[in-house]
Order: structure tokens, then sequence, then C-alpha cells
């Protein structure tokens, strides 16, 4: 038997790769002898950067609430590319005290970016999921020199709510070398800047905003949007509090295209790095999981993408049994599809328990549906 598991992290309680080791040693409870293959997934969120060769790179920055505090990235010399997580300086975690979403900013990400340039770096691949953020990329923009005026040539503060005073963008002072880098920015959603399934409607509450801040923060991003001429409607720009737009206007300035960005799935960047497509062809079981499986589990997650190839694998392949899916979460709010065996984390006992007891639920579930 042949067995995949390739979760994604349980955000504070497990990265991606202790995941996959306990969700493997639950199953080989149940199956000793088969043949257990474990991958750390990510989607653009807090670990993408570690799926990733390189070194790593730590320095002083700021956080999401520009307070002082340290972050690192991979930087891999040889194709002079630099792979940036955006929780990494800009997470919500470290900004869990003090939530403030018209205000936090993505500053500290700006500086990993403007480090990486320094160091040779010619290219970026930023991880957007997990920000604390939602002012559209300003905060990067503004480490790389820009900066936001109103109408009356006033900067803003910083921050996504000062955004719906945005007039201009001042460029006098970019740092033209680190703002004309490629980036590849890694989405973990598929939803647009702006409007009912917008970056703001969507992710800001979680990042502290009641309703008249969303409101105020969707807005803001429009005018954003206004003067920076992208696409309010466009997919995977809402992602990261709709960071895309900022750097989509970055290319554009400095090469009169927007061939220098490119706005991809995260899972299915880091699906390809780690050959998943090739190992799930070959699997008789696949899990997968995250900490909590919602209606965004299906646009552009860990989970979403491990089920698309699963998908492909049934319909491409000449074996005789397709893979099974699996899916193993902290809490289920949505329903999961109907041929995927699930699997509910018990609270009350250690993480690494929980998940080991889960494995070996999902193993003992396989089995019977086997007979």
């Amino acid at each position: 038997m042949n067995i995949v598991i390739a979760p994604d992290s349980y955000k504070g309680f497990a990265t991606s790769d202790q995941a996959a080791t306990w969700l493997a040693d639950g199953v080989a409870e149940v199956f000793p002898v088969a043949t257990i293959t474990t991958f750390g997934m990510a989607d653009g969120g807090e670990g993408t950067a570690a799926r990733f060769s390189g070194e790593t790179i730590t320095l002083p920055t700021t956080d999401a609430a520009g307070r002082l505090t340290e972050a690192s990235y991979r930087y891999d010399r040889a194709t002079k590319t630099a792979y940036i997580d955006i929780a990494a300086a800009s997470g919500l975690p470290a900004v869990a005290d003090k939530l403030d979403a018209l205000s936090a900013d993505t500053y500290g990400t700006g500086v990993l970016i403007a480090d990486a340039q320094t160091r040779g770096a010619q290219r970026v691949v930023l991880g957007l999921g997990g920000s604390a953020t939602t002012d559209g990329g300003m905060g990067i923009l503004v480490a790389l020199g820009a900066a936001p005026h109103d109408k009356r040539g006033y900067p803003l503060p910083k921050g996504g709510g000062p955004l719906d005073r945005l007039e201009h963008i001042d460029t006098a002072n970019l740092n033209v070398a680190a703002a004309g880098m490629e980036f590849v920015l890694l989405a973990d959603t598929t939803a647009p800047a702006c409007g009912p399934n917008g970056s703001a409607e969507i992710f800001a509450r979680p990042k502290g905003a009641n309703d008249e801040q969303v409101t105020h923060l969707d807005a803001a991003l429009a005018q954003l949007c206004k003067v920076t001429g992208v696409d309010p409607d466009a997919e995977y720009t809402g992602a990261a509090g709709a960071t895309p737009v900022g750097l989509i206007w970055l290319s554009r300035l400095i090469y009169g295209t927007t061939e220098h960005v490119h706005v991809l799935p995260g899972a299915a960047v880091v699906a390809q790095e780690l050959g998943l497509s090739e190992a799930i062809a070959e699997a008789d079981l696949v899990i997968t999981g995250e900490g909590r499986f919602d209606q965004q589990s299906g646009t552009g997650k860990v989970i979403s993408q491990i089920s698309q190839l699963v998908d492909a694998a049934t319909h491409n392949n000449d074996k005789a049994t397709p893979p099974v899916l699996a899916i193993a979460a902290a809490e289920f709010v949505a329903q999961t599809a109907t041929n995927a065996i699930s699997a509910q984390l018990e609270p009350g006992k250690e993480v690494a328990d929980q998940l080991r007891a889960a494995g070996a639920e999902i193993a003992r579930k396989f089995q019977e549906s086997s007979r």
C-alpha cells in the first residue's frame, strides 16, 4: 500500500512537517508495512519559503504594528531568488495583542525585499498568506522608497485605512533596483481586491476590523485600485490584504507592463516544487488537512490543491483503484467532498496525540471502505 500525507500547517499548533509526521505515525499503527511518504505543504502562508532551497537570512525589521522584530527568509544564490513569506514580518500572530486593521502595514516585508536585492537577488517569490494587513501592499512600496500622498500633497499615515484619501504615489526616492526585481506572488485565495467577496469583506475581521472598518477598508482599496489602475475585480488581487495591487502597479510603473509580476496559486506552485503530482498518481490513500476546514478551503488553499491532484490522478492514470482523499481538521465548518474520508481532531490532548489519533482513524476508515 502506498500512502501520501501532505497537510498544511495547523496554525499556532503544528507546522506542516510536524503534522505530516504525526499523521503518519497514526497511519502506521494501522498499516505498519505500508509505504508512507510525507510532504509538508504550504499555500503561500506561513512556512512557504521553507519549502524552497537556499540559505536562511535573518535580520531586524518591523511587524505589522510597526514594532521592532526579527524575520527570516530564504535566499538561493545560485538562482538569485529570494523566498519570502509575508507572514514572517507582517503576520497576524505577532500582532494578536495589538490588532489595528486600519493602520497595520507591510513595511516590514518591504525591508526583507530590499535586503534581498542588496545580496544579489533578481527575483522574489513572495508568499501572500497569513498577513495582518489590508494595505494593498503600500507598506512594501514605502519601504522601497515610494510615498503615498493625499490631494493636498501631504504624506498619508501607514496602513490601509488612510488610502481612502490617496491621490498620488510619489516615486522621487524609489529604490529602483529593488522595485524592478521580478516578483512571483503566491496567493492562498482567489479573492479579488474589492467588493462583497473582496479582501476587506472576507479577511479583515480576523485582523481586528469591525463592520464599519471593513466598509472603510473596502473603499480605501477601491481608491488604491483607481489611482494605480489595477482591476479591483481581478482574481487573486485580494490576497494578503490586496498586496498584489501595489506590486502590479510597481511593475507597470517601471516597465510599462505587468510582465515582471506574476500572481499564481501558492499551493499549486509548492505542490509542483515538491513533486506531489507524481507521488499522488501512485498513491492508494492521500491524506491532507488544516486547522479549520471551511468555505475558504476550496479557494486556493492546500486542501483544494490536493483534492485537484487526486481528481487528476483518478482520471489520468491506469491504476485499477484510484487514490482516496482523506482530510484531518481540528474544525469542520463546511462539508467535505462526498468521496473524502474525514477525521476531526479531538481537543483536550497534546496536538501530536490528536494528529496521531486522526491518522489512525483515517486508516481504519480506509481499511473498512476497502473491504
